[in-house]
């Protein structure tokens, strides 16, 4: 038979409100006694019924993560920051993947709601949708992660994707490379939107045509696509001398394709990424990369949500934006 709370009290000879205190307001219970306590729910190997707890405050000690691909390692790397900060707090985080889709995204939604949970950090399939504003209505905390909140009853955490577009194409012109390409993913996608708009801001500036850019959009932001768009670059009768890759997993599949196929990178055509992956340094030839604070995304969102569930009258909404950073590797520089 499961221990309960009335045992544990009676084997540290103080009252359930006393034990109970101690699981939930520590702060109030004079030293020794929670020591007792403690020792007492260590010795008769106690758990706390999370689910009775839940009943009776209507909230869970949880907040919920929904990404569009828990395969991509920068979400990856996006959840442990927020884990991170959810586990200082006492929470857990519920991973969701919308997998591009608004369909799926709205029913996690709606999960997440009928579990209780504190707040959702989302990264949007495309703006912040109608189901947000619903889970806001019933007093659910929401971050949008990745993705800068128009409206100013939601914080958001992003990162400044038109100026990491930017930073890509200034190193490749100063580089020397002059036949660009860019590889994205759907431009209904508003970090790939950014992004190209930074590369043409780059151009501009340059004194070049925008229009000159050649843009191979792909259906989706993985190493199959950027396979894909690698042997569209192969079979184009003018081949870049350059291309920037809206994310790494599909710079890693172009990468992948000019070795096959025989193509010196960066001799004959230089790479350049987004995000900054693990695999980005360790690819055949080093990636270089705009590389995003992933984990402090992550991090700071959940800051952001618990902080709001915590103290929803005195919160203020903020909308944070980092600055991305270029890493230079192999795959982008002229051998001089």
């Amino acid at each position: 038979m499961p221990v309960s709370i009335k045992d544990v009290a009676a084997r540290a000879g103080v009252s359930v409100g006393t034990v109970s205190n101690v699981l939930n307001r520590p702060d109030v219970v004079a030293d020794d006694t929670r020591h007792k306590v403690l020792a007492a729910i260590e010795a008769l190997g106690f758990v706390r019924n999370e689910s009775a707890r839940q009943l009776r405050t209507g909230t869970a000690r949880a907040i919920g993560l929904i990404v569009p691909d828990v395969s991509n390692p920068f979400f990856t790397d996006v959840a442990r920051g927020a884990e991170d900060a959810a586990s200082d707090a006492g929470h857990v985080v519920i991973l969701c993947n919308s997998d591009e889709s608004e369909q799926r995204q709205d029913r996690h939604l709606q999960l997440l709601a009928e579990q209780r949970v504190h707040g959702v950090l989302i990264t949007p399939v495309e703006s912040a949708p109608e189901p947000v504003r619903r889970l806001r209505e019933r007093g659910v905390s929401v971050v949008l992660l990745d993705q800068h909140a128009d409206v100013e009853d939601t914080c958001s955490v992003s990162v400044d994707h038109r100026h990491g577009g930017t930073l890509a194409i200034n190193h490749l012109l100063a580089e020397g490379h002059r036949e660009l390409a860019m590889i994205t993913g759907p431009l209904s996608i508003a970090q790939c939107r950014q992004r190209l708009d930074g590369a043409r801001d780059a151009l501009v500036a340059a004194g070049r045509d925008p229009e000159g850019l050649r843009v191979i959009e792909v259906t989706a932001m993985n190493v199959v696509s950027g396979r894909n768009a690698g042997e569209r670059v192969l079979a184009g009768t003018r081949r870049p001398d350059a291309v920037f890759c809206a994310n790494d997993l599909l710079a890693l599949g172009v990468l992948q394709v000019m070795v096959r196929a025989g193509v010196r990178v960066p001799g004959e055509l230089a790479i350049v990424g987004y995000d900054d992956i693990d695999f980005a340094a360790a690819a055949a030839v080093p990636l270089t990369s705009v590389r995003q604070p992933s984990r402090l995304l992550g991090r700071r969102a959940a800051e952001l949500v618990l902080g709001e569930t915590q103290s929803p009258q005195e919160h203020v909404h903020h909308h944070v934006v980092f600055s991305p950073e270029l890493v230079v590797r192999e795959s982008s520089r002229r051998f001089r």
